[in-house]
């Protein structure tokens, strides 16, 4: 047996001899740059486009079939500019040979490509340059050979390492102007094989024009895949990044994952734990293994730790509102589940904190521009007023002088938003409103806040609020009501005025256009119809200021002063119509314990002010009068009381007109006895102004008239001419 072995061994060396001599000689003959047209020519028979060696072209063959090209182009497609495509300086790649050819292993030295250049175009028309590749060379498929796969093992591949330097993309859009820019990117592998952990080292610079963003990326990852498994896995993959062109100042980005391994047989992903800052913002998440195909929908549960809103509207140089508590939004944490769905992004099981206010939930946002943000949240409690605007100095200075609200018309005209919030305490200043619903509708333009509701001062509310921001100028309908809501505490607190009980119970439906509530109130226009039931004006008796404004005409003492100034009432109900903001009331009307009051006059809400001419009259004997003369109560229940209300509507002045009252009684009186005199009367004009003529009296001579008589005519004439001036002027 050795000798044959002997000689079969002697074979095989002469035959690998003569294969290095006949590479040897092969290498000395073989010139590849002499085939560079005809390699031109291939690929333009297959892509279409010009392709240009303008580098030499340098091949080994033994003991490794090595390739280097010098600077090549590929042109670009019919209709674009002359910038190449595609270009590199140079490319090398060789293989060993003998692996090859006996163990069908590929083994590959160092993969080297330096300063490729990509240039994606895409034109007004929406055509890519790439779009058209293969076109000129297509061809029908070859048929495989059946002897293709005769059962043996697969290849496997080694790579030593792949280099990439200097290498940029640039896409730019003719259309819309965008232009995005990749550079400076360099990549570094280590040993490539199956089942070996690889080490990329990495990173690239980029600008986005005309939003004028631009930075840094850099990638550090272990990369490890099994052919025989179809999985690729990634270890310790950290992306850090610093961006520009968002702040002021270079925002950073950092992104981890501890372990990512991608089935591509099923095409099919588990990312596991991921870790992203974002400035001052933390987020963790785990994601559940998804299928990456065609349209990927991952879910995950998701937490944002603690961060200040407002610190980071600073990092992001977006003005941070004023606020009347300069320490709300400090605190905003988010924990919830999230799904990516076909249309909509959605966070279910959320529990969103901000400050001391926890919202849960569900909240999408959606995946197109025109798509809907829903949401349905449950809150517990928030004060509105920490976050509103500090209140001015010009805002204490009395009714209309508050800072107006502008109508956000820029927020509401891109809004597509529909869903509901409820919040069981909300307090704004020194009212809290409980159990509050809110329905929220927006699109086009236009938002409806329906339903509305709310309880507050032991009574309820009712709202449907829509605000128009489509056209130029927003505009604002109402249509609202409140039922048994306490008045003492809401006037305390809505007015700053502590001089009125009851119940109140009101209906408001008004519209107006503006860009700010000053406007709108300017333009207010609907119906208003409230009631007020079972109360009391404190620090007002209207009765004692009926009986003083008595005595100070009359020259009599003023009465006594009640220690607790206060008038009762058992109903007041007013309506009527608003025109640009005033609202006429023709119905006027109020029951008194003593009187009844009914009137007219106007309520301004541009000025917040009230001017009012009413009427009152006083009942027999009110229950309540004990210490008042038969004459006073004559006084005042035979006559009809003039009443002004006049002043701000969150604290009128209340005053009776008595002197126009005796006035129009002795007018009256005047007229009466002037008419019975013109008229002439069955009675005898009486003596001395007491009655029949006094016994004993000498009777008038005929044709005169006595002295008594002639002194009430001419006091007739006087009151008479007074009567006649003030019925029709001077």
């Amino acid at each position: 047996m050795g000798r044959p072995l002997k000689i079969l061994g002697i074979f095989i060396g002469v035959v690998v001899a003569l294969l290095i001599v006949a590479a040897v000689m092969f290498a000395l003959v073989f010139d590849p740059n002499d085939y560079k047209d005809r390699i031109s020519a291939g690929v333009k028979d297959a892509t279409g486009r010009d392709f240009v060696i303008e580098g030499d072209l340098e091949l080994t063959l033994f003991p490794w079939l090595a390739i280097e090209i010098g600077r090549t182009e590929l042109g670009n497609a019919p209709g674009f500019d002359d910038t190449p495509f595609a270009s590199f300086e140079s490319a090398r790649l060789s293989v060993r040979v003998m692996p090859m050819l006996l163990r069908r292993e590929v083994v590959v030295g160092t993969a080297a490509l330096d300063s490729l250049r990509v240039n994606l175009q895409v034109s007004k028309d929406g055509t890519g340059n790439w779009e058209d590749f293969g076109e000129a060379g297509e061809s029908q498929p070859d048929e495989p050979d059946e002897d293709t796969d005769s059962g043996g093992a697969s290849a496997t591949i080694d790579v030593a390492s792949i280099e990439i330097t200097d290498a940029a993309l640039t896409y730019t859009d003719a259309g819309s102007g965008d232009r995005f820019e990749l550079t400076d990117l360099n990549l570094v592998s280590g040993h490539i094989a199956s089942g070996v952990a690889v080490p990329l080292d990495g990173g690239f610079s980029f600008a986005l024009q005309p939003a004028g963003i631009s930075g840094q990326i850099d990638i550090d990852a272990v990369v490890a895949f099994d052919t025989d498994a179809a999985t690729i896995t990634i270890d310790d993959l950290e992306i850090d990044g610093r961006v520009e062109g968002i702040t002021d100042v270079p925002a950073t980005v950092r992104f981890a994952a501890p372990a990512i391994e991608l089935q591509t047989a099923i095409q099919s992903a588990d990312v596991g734990e991921i870790k992203l800052q974002l400035m001052s913002v933390d987020l963790q998440a785990d994601v559940e293994p998804f299928s990456y195909a065609a349209d990927p929908r991952p879910s995950a549960t998701l937490n944002i730790a603690a961060f200040s809103p407002r610190t980071l509207m600073n990092e992001l140089n977006i003005e941070v509102p004023e606020t009347a508590d300069p320490d709300v939004l400090s605190k905003l944490t988010v924990d919830a589940r999230a799904q990516v769905g076909p249309d909509a992004i959605t966070l279910s099981d959320l529990r969103l904190v901000i400050d001391d206010t926890t919202f849960t939930g569900q909240l999408s946002v959606p995946r197109a521009t025109e798509g809907f943000y829903e949401l349905d949240l449950a809150g517990d409690s928030i004060d509105i007023a920490r976050y509103m605007a500090p209140a001015s100095e010009e805002a204490t200075g009395g009714a209309g002088a508050t800072e107006t609200v502008e109508i956000p018309a820029e927020l509401i005209r891109p809004l597509n938003a529909r869903g509901n919030l409820s919040i069981e305490r909300v307090n704004l200043g020194d009212i809290l409103f409980e159990n509050v619903t809110v329905g929220v509708n927006a699109a086009k333009g236009q938002l409806r806040i329906y339903p509305m509701s709310a309880d507050f001062f032991e009574g309820g509310y009712r709202g449907d609020i829509r605000i128009n921001a489509a056209g130029d100028v927003p505009s604002i309908t109402v249509n609202e009501n409140i039922k048994d809501v306490n008045l003492a505490p809401m006037a305390r607190a809505m007015f700053g005025v502590d001089n009125i009980t009851g119940m109140v119970n009101g209906s408001f439906q008004l519209g107006g256009r503006g860009a700010d509530m000053n406007a709108i109130r300017r333009d207010l226009d609907g119906n208003i119809s409230i009631e007020l039931l079972d109360g009391a004006w404190e620090g007002t008796d209207v009765w004692y200021e009926m009986r003083k404004a008595r005595a100070y005409f009359k020259g009599l003492p003023e009465p006594e002063l009640p220690s607790a100034p206060r008038t009762q009432f058992s109903s007041i109900k007013a309506s009527g119509v608003v025109t640009n903001g005033v609202m006429q009331n023709d119905d006027f009307f109020a029951e008194l314990p003593f009187m009844q009051v009914t009137g007219r006059g106007a309520v301004n809400f541009v000025e917040a002010s009230v001017d009012y001419t009413v009427t009152g009259r006083v009942l027999q004997r009110p229950e309540f009068v004990t210490d008042v003369s038969q004459e006073e109560l004559d006084d005042f229940t035979k006559a009809v009381i003039p009443f002004r209300i006049t002043g701000s509507l969150a604290s009128p002045s209340i005053r009776p007109d008595v002197e126009a009252m005796l006035k129009e009684r002795v007018e009256e009186e005047a007229k009466r006895l002037l008419f019975d005199k013109l008229l002439g009367g069955d009675e005898e004009p009486p003596a001395n102004g007491e009655g029949p003529a006094a016994e004993g009296e000498e009777p008038t001579p005929e044709g005169e008239e006595p002295e008594e008589e002639q002194d009430i005519e001419d006091r007739l004439k006087d009151e008479a001419k007074r009567a006649l001036k003030d019925l029709f002027g001077d």
